[in-house]
């Protein structure tokens, strides 16, 4: 199936890469779009066999060295996957997404060679799963400062405190765990990461109820009850986890941005082609009227600007420069403006966009979780704010 999107990736990306790209976007319309509506309307998460073709593709292990038995790829790999997939669904994209930008990512860049051998083959073929245990009912985009403490009793350490809007709880073998260590350190040194299995008895996970995003997404809240654990789970170092944590995010980010812009892209085709195809008043296209044609056109530009400048940062990224104010500025910018013309696309096609079968709908929805996710927008202003007016940075909120 053509995308618009497509002519812009020809100048933007090398042709292997774009040969891996048109490969996810054929398996998603063959093996996730024919089912969408059914899981969607059954509430029923993203099925196992969904999720073992992604790892038989290699979808999970994009970003993992070869020596571990991933693809040895980057964060423009995962990017373009996202782009592939959460053209039809942010719920598939985020799966092997989160996998390796939230999971994997945390010891690829702390663990020690321990945990990367006993755990990164398995997560590359996506046998298992980890998630990153950031979000607390206490604590949202203040993740810095974790409720969930961990504290030393001789030689162990017991974890106490609950996480929350964990993504891919549900397939997890395991949950990174940020925690409070130090309280009373200085800022950026109060905290630690801890590798802490699922299936330890006192570690409780239930599946979050009620939510309306990402609905094939598991999303889940993980409390743990004094939680023992020796310096063997440690990921990176003792009071060092908000490094793991930034060095985490900023990855994600960009992929947000990524999944922001596949929403884009799905509905320029889906607009452009409506418009051409709607007929009305004395029996001519809607697409000959000017504010239709306005919508559409303001999409293609957002879609064409924010594509150029997402992959400017992925290469910034994969060379290890990218700046933490740059990652929040494309998540915030691609997020927002992707939501606003959301909201135009649907005015102009009128009912038949509140269809779950129209497609637009969900994206509308799923687009909220892009806003406030990795950080919420209203968060991530003052942290992307904050270069332009040094002088008072230490006072801005």
């Amino acid at each position: 199936m053509f995308r618009h999107v497509d002519t812009y990736l020809e100048s933007l990306i090398e042709e292997e890469r774009l040969a891996f790209y048109q490969a996810v976007c054929d398996f998603g319309e063959k093996e996730i779009a024919p089912h969408l509506l059914a899981w969607e309307r059954q509430h029923i998460l993203l099925p196992d066999e969904a999720i073992a073709a992604m790892g038989a593709m290699g979808l999970f292990g994009l970003t993992v060295d070869e020596q571990y038995g991933g693809q040895g790829g980057d964060l423009m790999d995962l990017v373009l996957m996202g782009l592939a997939l959460g053209y039809h669904s942010h719920s598939v994209a985020i799966t092997p997404g989160a996998a390796a930008s939230l999971g994997i990512r945390p010891i690829q860049l702390r663990g020690n060679e321990a945990q990367k051998s006993a755990h990164l083959p398995d997560l590359a073929q996506g046998k298992r799963m980890f998630i990153f245990g950031l979000s607390e009912p206490g604590r949202g985009s203040d993740a810095a400062n974790p409720q969930v403490t961990a504290t030393r009793v001789h030689d162990k350490w017991v974890l106490r405190g609950e996480k929350c809007w964990s993504t891919n709880a549900k397939w997890a073998s395991h949950i990174i765990v940020h925690a409070m260590t130090n309280p009373e350190g200085n800022p950026g040194h109060r905290s630690t990461c801890f590798l802490v299995p699922m299936d330890d008895p006192n570690v409780h996970y239930q599946e979050m109820q009620g939510k309306q995003v990402w609905l094939q997404s598991s999303t889940g809240s993980i409390a743990l009850d004094q939680v023992e654990v020796t310096d063997d789970a440690i990921v990176g170092e003792v009071d060092e986890g908000f490094k793991v944590m930034v060095t985490t995010l900023n990855g994600g980010r960009l992929f947000i941005a990524a999944l922001a812009l596949s929403s884009l892209a799905f509905a320029v085709d889906r607009c452009r082609l409506y418009a051409q195809e709607r007929i009305q008043f004395n029996e001519q296209p809607i697409g000959r009227f000017q504010r239709v044609q306005d919508v559409i056109l303001d999409m293609d530009i957002a879609l064409e600007q924010g594509l150029t400048w997402l992959f400017h940062l992925v290469r910034q990224y994969n060379a290890g420069t990218l700046s933490r104010e740059s990652a929040a500025k494309v998540k915030i910018e691609c997020t927002r403006r992707t939501s606003e013309l959301y909201t135009l696309a649907m005015e102009m096609c009128g009912g038949i966009a509140s269809m779950d079968e129209f497609g637009l709908i969900r994206h509308a929805h799923d687009l909220f979780v892009c806003r406030v996710g990795e950080g919420s927008n209203f968060a991530l202003k003052t942290l992307a704010v904050k270069p332009l007016m040094p002088s008072i940075a230490h006072l801005l909120q």
